[in-house]
């Protein structure tokens, strides 16, 4: 079993070790290669200070000119800073079809039991797995560390990370009691963390200092997105500085790419999966592995399926799931005039109203077809501020206006690749399910103290359905339920009528002193 861990950890370049190799300086022939490719492409200047570079530094350029093709580089910006003018009539938008959705807040129970059940048996044959979009760092939070390590402030001082893993951990325990499993064969999901460049090591030490939150090392798997070099206004690759190109992430689109180039996609059909689950990091109510999902989204035989929430107003800015000239799609709130977010359907709700929350299901069959489809997935332009290093004198410069632009992808971009046959949408409760982590504290909204209040709240109903009396004092109010006692509010039938003072924390069973 040793070995088998230690060729997936290679595989999937994970090494046990943070010793590196010394760095290898590239044979003349090699480098000559190389800066004839970049000079057939018109970017040359990035070998500007190669010469003067030490071993290091040559090692480190060489490296990463290695990993970009120049052509393609120069074809994406092209396309990026001469858009063509689409001359096509307006799109035609209309919700999703009936028969690709189903809401929770109105779906019977016996519904909804079917698909919880119809979950649990998929997870305990073990066919599910669950990737974790984790590269952004918490920098609007007030920190340099990625965000999965920060602390919300719930009275156990649990990280994003360590909630989301317990949840993986607890409805491991839910599968192989379903299926009547002993404890020795509880099934496996495993969880696969993408992360970005500055986000890959810490996040490693993170679950390495933290034993993995009770999870087994081989099924927690680290893997890296993609990067796309920055581009000037005038189609030139940036250097950030004499040996490095200025590189950005590849947006969560990046997502397909690095399945395929991390040997994660690989690793799956060794483990026999068939039902991915893929969320983001900074939700704090995100049902990891979600079994009512996988068991709608496997009911409807999707290739890929979404959770959303229900648009609050008209005038919500929230990105929203629909049929675009036939096909699934996402359009912006920008995109639609006032008169289209306004329209009612027949039952007086917002006609448009799939609230889109990043959270998404895929078919295995689906990814195995990535390379069929990943080259075709456009690049989003966003217009920034890019320091860089002058290629004819090497001074940095640090520019005023917005001088260059960054390329990414987005997530939902391979939907209009499928029929509306192959996709479906779960609309859940937003209280429930969704809860962003994305401005600094005290913002009010979307911050970690609503993180923190929608968790501990939460936990407030879950004890009260649970027949608990909960007794809030003064500004004190919630209670947080460890996810390794309930995963979704089921097993709190013990405190039954037990009062529970707020704020308090619920992390043993009846069993438990």
């Amino acid at each position: 079993m040793a070995g088998v861990v230690k060729n997936l950890l290679e595989t999937l370049h994970i090494t046990s070790s943070d010793k590196e190799a010394p760095p290898r300086e590239p044979t003349a022939d090699e480098v000559k290669e190389l800066r004839e490719k970049y000079e057939k492409a018109g970017q040359e200047h990035v070998f500007a200070f190669y010469d003067e570079l030490d071993i290091s530094g040559k090692a480190f350029l060489f490296d990463q000119l290695s990993t970009f093709d120049p052509d393609r580089i120069n074809t994406l910006a092209d396309k990026a800073l001469k858009p063509t003018k689409s001359s096509e009539e307006p799109p035609s938008l209309e919700p999703l079809p009936d028969s690709a959705t189903a809401s929770l807040l109105d779906a019977p129970q016996d519904k909804k039991d079917e698909w919880y059940k119809s979950g649990l048996g998929h997870i305990s044959e073990n066919k599910v797995a669950v990737v974790l979009m984790a590269g952004g760092q918490g920098t609007r939070l007030g920190s340099s560390d990625p965000k999965g390590c920060f602390d919300i402030g719930l009275p156990s001082k649990k990280s994003l990370f360590q909630v989301q893993a317990e949840r993986i951990k607890k409805v491991q325990e839910l599968a192989a009691k379903h299926a009547g499993l002993e404890s020795a064969k509880e099934p496996i999901v495993p969880w696969y963390v993408m992360t970005s460049g500055p986000t890959r090591k810490p996040t490693e030490k993170f679950f390495q200092d933290n034993e993995y939150f009770g999870l087994e090392k081989e099924n927690v798997i680290i893997f890296e997105q993609g990067v796309l070099p920055c581009i000037s206004n005038d189609g030139k690759i940036l250097l950030e500085s004499k040996s490095k190109v200025a590189v950005a992430p590849d947006g969560n689109g990046g997502i397909y790419q690095a399945l395929l180039t991390s040997g994660v996609r690989g690793d799956m059909e060794k483990r026999g999966i068939e039902h991915i689950h893929a969320y983001c990091v900074d939700n704090c109510l995100v049902k990891v592995a979600d079994p009512v999902f996988i068991g709608f989204s496997s009911s409807k035989k999707a290739d890929i399926a979404t959770k959303v929430v229900r648009k609050r107003a008209a005038n919500e800015s929230v990105g929203l799931i629909v049929q675009k000239n036939g096909k699934p799609d996402v359009v912006e709130y920008s995109e639609i005039d006032k008169e289209t977010a306004e329209a009612k359907d027949g039952s007086d709700l917002l006609k448009f109203r799939a609230a889109n929350i990043v959270n998404h299901y895929y078919s295995f069959k689906f990814l195995q077809s990535i390379e069929e489809w990943a080259d075709k997935l456009p690049h989003h332009v966003a217009r920034k501020k890019i320091p860089y290093v002058d290629p004819e004198n090497g001074e940095t410069i640090k520019p005023e206006k917005p001088n260059g632009i960054k390329l990414e992808q987005f997530v939902f971009d391979v939907f209009p690749f499928l029929s509306l046959d192959e996709f479906a949408c779960l609309e859940v409760d937003r209280k429930e399910e969704f809860s962003p982590l994305k401005n600094a504290r005290g913002t009010g909204e979307d911050d970690p103290d609503t993180s923190k209040q929608d968790i501990m709240e939460q936990g407030a109903r879950w004890l009260k359905e649970a027949g608990a009396v909960v007794v809030s004092e003064g500004s004190a109010t919630g209670v947080e339920v460890s996810p390794l006692i309930s995963y979704g509010g089921e097993g709190l039938g013990y405190l039954n009528e037990r009062e529970i003072r707020a704020p308090a924390v619920i992390e043993k069973t009846k069993d438990e002193k």
